[in-house]
């Protein structure tokens, strides 16, 4: 049976992130993976500390942050995975915090400074590929997002886990409505009416691209 690990990197446990994330836990389910389910804001950690115990020479880390903390056995467990989602909301234009603190300690314990001589570029640490899906969420209109280059700054996170996992790919939905009830809330900058159009019309539909990654990823060869 697959196994197939969802971390959500967003602050909030039920809404836009959570919704798409957990679709993608259906899609994955539905092919027979077992699948475990993690909201990263709930444990204490921080991002890479520069240790480089991962990299000494001899090192026994075996792919996993050597600094013992809440993360640990859920980094573990990503390693030991077959498929690896991971959403964030976009905060001034960039993930979470919580979520690149995840990832650098995820990637850089699996990281090489070596040249891979035959191939080019460098070696890869781990020896088998672990399909990893990114989620993304962000109100920014995909037009606003598209000229302000967000495909760029943020396909630099699906680049490096696509290098170090072996494969990745990213899936966006734009436009989210980002509160329930717009009427609690100093905001003149969103309509809101658009807004509801938006979640009655195309977050279905990322939904939908949710649940099929999940089930993609499921499915892949490792």
């Amino acid at each position: 049976m697959k196994k197939v690990i969802v971390l959500n990197g967003s602050p909030r446990k039920n809404f836009n992130t959570a919704k798409l994330l957990k679709e993608a836990q259906k899609g994955a389910e539905s092919v027979g993976a077992e699948v475990e389910y993690f909201n990263l804001y709930e444990y204490n950690f921080l991002g890479c500390r520069s240790c480089f115990a991962c990299q000494r020479k001899g090192s026994t880390t075996e792919g996993i942050c050597a600094i013992n903390d809440d993360i640990k056995p859920i980094l573990e467990k990503c390693i030991n995975a077959d498929a690896i989602i991971i959403g964030t909301p976009v905060y001034f234009s960039y993930p979470t915090g919580v979520f690149r603190s995840f990832v650098e300690r995820l990637m850089f314990a699996n990281h090489t400074y070596m040249v891979d001589k035959e191939h080019g570029g460098l070696q890869r640490r781990l020896d088998k590929v672990i399909p990893t899906g990114v989620i993304f969420t962000m109100n920014c209109p995909e037009q606003l997002a598209s000229e302000i280059n967000y495909h760029t700054i943020l396909g630099e996170n699906v680049n490096s886990l696509n290098h170090i996992m072996g494969y990745a790919e990213g899936l966006y939905s734009y436009d989210t409505k980002q509160f329930a009830d717009f009427s609690k809330y100093n905001c003149d900058l969103f309509d809101e009416e658009h807004k509801n159009q938006v979640q009655q019309t195309q977050f279905p539909i990322d939904l939908e691209n949710a649940y099929d990654l999940g089930k993609r990823l499921a499915q892949m060869q490792n």
